[in-house]
């Protein structure tokens, strides 16, 4: 028999991997905006569950797909009483892992099992069924999860136990930002320096210097001015202070990590709330006065 799956987090990438569990299982779902939940349910074979213990209470497992581990812990302890024995969470949300493990502790409390499943790959991918999944936690717990994550997962790993899902997601993302921010500082001074923007990302994605931010994102969103908003510049600044508390919890100093979480801060304090993380460049030309293209 199939499992029963609940989901719990219809956000821009919550949704899609949602529509994937929702054609492979039996679904619930439940937002904290109810027009969300109706609206999914109606399109897509689920049903709407009214509040978080009425969904814990109807399925076999749980997937979040949050903003932060403390939003995690709201809702779990929102499932109150409905928790029993032999369910699992399988948490997609990009967390920290003090809280991670602590969530998990609650709901081991409780005989239930948890794996950290973070996810990288964006909207498209999730969209596509191609995200790549770091699973955290117990063998067992992560080969049921496995089953679980595949109808959105173009890859799964179980990177270790508890929590290093969430620090792998955490450092990736770290990666990402500064990735995003030196890209856009050296591509400011070429075009100042006279080499057009597009034929300086061509040279680079031939060269040792390429990485997502040059191969995909300057070119779809940064030389052809369209800054679609898809991942937030808030977010990617959280994900970089948790991969900072990874080094320092890890006992690893590090000047870079501690700049570009500085200089992503900076950045949100002069864009709108809404901004997308790789808007961060739109500072960097402005400082530079000058744009990549």
């Amino acid at each position: 028999m199939a499992e029963r799956v609940g989901f719990i987090g219809l956000g821009a990438i919550g949704t899609p991997m949602a529509v994937h569990i929702a054609e492979t299982f039996p679904t619930h779902v439940w937002n904290r905006t109810g027009t969300k939940t109706t609206a999914f349910a109606a399109a897509h074979g689920a049903t709407a569950a009214p509040s978080v213990a009425d969904l814990v209470g109807a399925v076999d497992v749980v997937v979040t797909c949050l903003p932060t581990s403390k939003d995690v812990r709201e809702v779990l302890e929102a499932g109150g009483a409905a928790w029993r024995e032999g369910q699992l969470v399988v948490d997609c949300t990009s967390g920290d892992p003090g809280g991670t493990r602590a969530n998990a502790a609650w709901l081991a409390d409780r005989s239930v099992g948890f794996v950290d499943a973070p996810v990288s790959g964006g909207t498209s991918g999730a969209e596509k069924g191609t995200l790549t999944v770091m699973l955290g936690g117990e063998a067992d717990h992560v080969e049921r999860a496995r089953t679980i994550v595949a109808p959105f997962a173009g890859k799964t790993v179980h990177v270790g136990p508890v929590g290093t899902g969430h620090a792998l997601k955490a450092v990736n993302n770290a990666l990402l930002a500064i990735n995003v921010i030196a890209a856009g500082e050296g591509l400011a001074a070429l075009v100042k320096l006279g080499v057009p923007g597009a034929r300086a990302v061509e040279v680079i994605n031939a060269s040792s210097g390429r990485s997502n931010v040059t191969e995909n994102l300057i070119p779809e969103r940064v030389l052809s001015r369209a800054w679609p908003r898809t991942f937030s510049l808030a977010l990617l600044d959280k994900d970089m202070g948790v991969a900072l508390a990874v080094l320092e919890d890890a006992g690893v100093p590090s000047e870079t990590y501690a700049a570009v979480k500085r200089m992503l801060e900076a950045a949100r304090g002069r864009l709108d709330a809404a901004a997308d993380h790789v808007e961060a460049m739109r500072v960097i030309e402005e400082d530079a006065g000058v744009e990549i293209r």
